[in-house]
């Protein structure tokens, strides 16, 4: 199992109601937690694509 590390995540409530809206078009029942880290993975995923020099090695937290 990958280790997970956990964080306070401050947004604008705003931004939270715009999550929020997404969510609810979206079948099932999907957290924010949940859309939350797939929107995060999205950006990974386009941003490591377009700079393969990123996927070589993690720095060392």
């Amino acid at each position: 199992m990958t280790p997970i590390d956990r964080i306070n995540l401050r947004l604008a409530t705003q931004t939270f109601q715009i999550i929020d809206m997404a969510r609810s078009k979206r079948p099932g029942n999907v957290s924010r937690n949940t859309w939350i880290a797939e929107a995060i993975q999205e950006k990974l995923a386009r941003d490591l694509s377009s700079a393969p020099e990123l996927t070589t090695r993690a720095p060392n937290a």
